[in-house]
């Protein structure tokens, strides 16, 4: 993969590492330096070997990131929550907890683990160890995941994802009463530049823009539905947390704890991908597909009514 950009007066003087680890999706500050180190970074189109090289206004850099060593993914008969499906795609209802595709730390019991078992074929614009995966959600968010079966149904939702004809919602216990009780939050979001395994809003980063209403206020909490414009890493967690009203039970952006609710309630991460709607690459029909929310999260909003 390479990637090309342009440096304008307002990052004049940053360091080369930081600018492009909030820049290029994946990269942290220390592989951008062994990228510099391996000559994978040109200015100008020059041989950069300078790790705390700052920038000037009208550089143009060139970043090679060479594509990752893929590794065997085996198939584990594990039972998913099938919500739709066809010849071309299936929608899964993804429980809290599970990993979408093997990482470090996670190389079993993944959703690419399950799904590997469970279709004969998915496409293989992911690799190896993503294969059939246009969009992703955290270990610990619960909700809807469309997987395409093949390359030209891959393509037709990618394309459909970065034009924003995808359209994704979500629910949300958040902490406070959110107000006001209807908005559009326009805030950029790159890696946090003091906590390397974080994401955060800053000066910057990539576009990211998350639209959320009030379905109804508790007691000390905020029930949400949020849209997404774009999908960025973390985004409705990161957003939420940068307004002042985090998600509930969210350990990374979050108190991490439900406070006031009993300890049996207490559950991580709130955060219900609860809609899909999109184009079927084949038939051109329209799918809106919903699925409930989970047991546990109607169980603490049934908890809270009744206090």
């Amino acid at each position: 993969m390479s990637e090309e950009l342009a440096v304008n007066s307002e990052d004049t003087g940053r360091r080369l590492d930081l600018f492009l680890s909030q820049q290029v999706a994946g990269l942290s500050r220390n592989r951008v330096q062994k990228l510099i180190d391996a000559g994978m970074v040109l200015i100008n189109w020059d041989l950069c070997s300078d790790k705390n090289y700052r920038l000037q206004s009208g550089d143009k850099i060139s970043v090679t990131v060479p594509a990752p060593v893929e590794t065997v993914v085996e198939p584990e008969e594990i039972l998913l929550d099938v919500v739709y499906e066809d010849e071309d795609l299936v929608v899964i209802n993804k429980p809290r907890g599970m990993v979408v595709h093997p990482a470090p730390g996670h190389a079993r019991g993944t959703l690419v683990n399950a799904l590997l078992s469970h279709c004969r074929d998915l496409s293989g614009i992911g690799g190896v160890v993503r294969p059939g995966i246009v969009h992703r959600l955290d270990k610990d968010t619960s909700g809807l995941l469309i997987i395409a079966k093949n390359d030209l149904t891959h393509q037709s939702l990618s394309a459909q994802l970065k034009t924003r004809k995808l359209h994704r919602e979500y629910i949300a216990l958040a902490c406070g009463l959110v107000k006001p009780e209807k908005a559009r939050i326009e805030a950029p979001i790159g890696r946090d530049p003091r906590h390397r395994k974080k994401m955060a809003v800053v000066a910057g980063g990539r576009e990211s823009v998350t639209r959320y209403r009030v379905l109804k206020y508790y007691k000390r909490y905020t029930l949400l539905e949020l849209k997404l414009e774009t999908g960025r890493t973390h985004q409705i967690r990161v957003h939420l947390a940068n307004i002042g009203y985090p998600v509930v039970g969210d350990t990374t952006y979050g108190p991490g704890s439900y406070g006031d609710l009993p300890a049996e309630l207490a559950a991580p991460q709130a955060l219900h991908a609860r809609r899909i709607v999109f184009t079927h690459p084949r038939s051109g029909e329209t799918l809106g597909i919903s699925t409930p929310l989970p047991a546990a999260f109607k169980k603490t909003l049934h908890w809270l009514k009744e206090v």
